[in-house]
């Protein structure tokens, strides 16, 4: 047996259709479909295709993902049915949000999409986050004060890139820089403009092709009291940080 014969066997349950029933509506003999359930034989391509068009569910679900862990009614569909993202609730009903560790922050581009992954992080539960998918990433570096290193941003899991807001946060992680926390500024045709809080850090563009998943801010988590003077020992850095941009931005502009 394999993910995908146990897969084929649940949808076509779920669906209360007979092995015949199923095999006439993708086009093959009840005996060749049965080999498939049965994990006797491996579909062609045309026909992974066509069984993944019936069901709405893309191959690399059918292929990769055990969804009988995740009932269809109780994930979030991704674009594509790229993957699915299982809300899960405590005890008492409340959203479990997932914790993604400092030290493993690297691989979450690469586990992102595989569920046992997701189920091997820690979870906590806040009950004024309710309606919605969230999860926690680490903050890094100084580009979004106040947080800082050690840090938690807990997003809000975003469906639709057209629903990003004007000048609210959000974490973006992207294939090329993986987990980033940013403003959002503005859509383009190909691309959109982010921008750090920092104002020594310029705004960029994020290529659509390259983005993987959006999380608009929620909440946050600091793991330390924070100072009342770290804001003015901020802006004192930034302050410095920002005059020695401008003198290399002068420094260039007389050089050409």
């Amino acid at each position: 047996m394999s993910i995908f014969s146990d897969n084929i066997r649940f949808l076509r349950t779920q669906k209360n259709l007979s092995q015949q029933e199923l095999a006439d509506k993708t086009l093959m003999s009840r005996v060749r479909y049965s080999k498939y359930e049965d994990g006797r034989s491996e579909p062609p391509y045309e026909l992974l295709i066509r069984i993944s068009k019936y069901f709405n569910i893309s191959i690399d679900l059918l292929l990769t993902v055990d969804i009988r862990k995740y009932p269809l009614e109780d994930v979030l569909k991704l674009p594509d049915n790229r993957i699915v993202l299982p809300v899960v609730v405590d005890q008492l009903g409340n959203n479990s949000i997932e914790i993604v560790p400092q030290k493993a922050s690297m691989g979450y581009l690469s586990g992102y999409s595989d569920p046992e992954y997701i189920e091997s992080l820690q979870r906590i539960s806040l009950p004024f986050l309710i309606n919605g998918k969230y999860r926690a990433f680490p903050a890094e570096g100084d580009s979004m004060p106040p947080f800082k290193d050690g840090s938690y941003i807990i997003g809000k899991y975003v469906e639709n890139i057209e629903d990003l807001k004007p000048n609210k946060s959000y974490v973006f992680v992207t294939l090329n820089d993986g987990i980033s926390y940013k403003r959002f500024k503005t859509k383009k045709k190909k691309a959109i403009t982010v921008a750090s809080d920092n104002s020594f850090y310029k705004p960029y563009d994020i290529p659509l092709g390259e983005i993987v998943e959006i999380w608009q801010y929620a909440s946050g988590i600091f793991p330390e009291d924070f100072e009342p003077d770290n804001f003015d020992n901020y802006n004192l850095k930034d302050m410095f940080l920002e005059l020695r941009r401008d003198i290399k931005e002068v420094n260039d502009k007389l050089k050409n």
